[in-house]
């Protein structure tokens, strides 16, 4: 059997406590959480707000060090590199709030996302981006910040697919769009997912991501209380009762 692309294995992690971030101890916000990705795979992390679903996000690109377990991706430990070398292995964010730089164009924010990794092929994957987000390529002179927050949001995951990925975070996609701008980010997953590439779906919106993905981790007060297939976690009626209301 192949290695999981991704492997987490007992990972506790946190932040400094203490004021003015003092290292007197860590407020430990992931517990023992342990999971896994195959290649091709789309995997959805869930959980209500507060769950520990960014801060997972966070320890997977090394912007924090957990304090204990391991973090393994294409065999690399990535407990051991920083958050550079980590985006040089493959494993792209697309972080929660979209975080694109506002007074570039739309253009600019993408090749930005070659800085690191796609240096390369730049040319050709802008061209890929382009045929992914049609909207993207209409507005490519337009300043990003005057976009909506849907395209914006098509803008941030374009400026991740720009690197390469072995591996797309998708952190928090729906996080402030409309219904009906929700339906389309969850069509634009869809459509990533189909082209094989590796997805791990950090989301609030359960219903939806669970349409969507192969295989699912729910989390809650920073451990893992749920796991296994779409149909498998909407057979649970304690799943449904707390997260769907049914």
């Amino acid at each position: 059997m192949m290695s999981p692309l991704l492997q987490v294995n007992h990972l506790s992690a946190g932040y400094p406590s203490g004021a003015s971030g003092s290292h007197k101890g860590t407020l430990e916000i992931l517990r023992d959480v342990s999971l896994e990705i195959g290649t091709g795979e789309m995997v959805a992390l869930l959980g209500s707000n507060g769950a520990g679903k960014t801060t997972l996000c966070s320890a997977l690109s090394a912007l924090i060090k957990p304090t204990s377990g391991s973090i393994y991706f294409d065999s690399v430990d990535l407990t051991a590199l920083d958050y550079t070398e980590v985006v040089g292995c493959g494993l792209i964010q697309v972080p929660e709030g979209r975080k694109i730089f506002p007074n570039l164009s739309v253009q600019e924010n993408l090749l930005l996302g070659a800085y690191k990794r796609g240096q390369a092929n730049r040319l050709e994957n802008l061209e890929k981006v382009f045929s992914t987000f049609p909207r993207l390529k209409e507005r490519s002179n337009q300043l990003a910040g005057s976009m909506s927050g849907g395209e914006q949001q098509m803008l941030a995951i374009g400026r991740g697919m720009m690197a390469e990925p072995k591996l797309l975070v998708l952190d928090e996609p729906s996080l402030g769009l409309s219904p009906l701008l929700v339906e389309e980010m969850f069509e634009l997953i869809v459509k990533l997912k189909q082209s094989d590439l590796s997805i791990l779906l950090v989301e609030q919106n359960v219903g939806q991501s669970l349409e969507c993905a192969d295989r699912a981790y729910v989390l809650e007060n920073g451990s893992v209380r749920f796991s296994g297939t779409p149909d498998e976690l909407l057979a649970s009626d304690e799943l449904r009762l707390a997260y769907l209301g049914l």
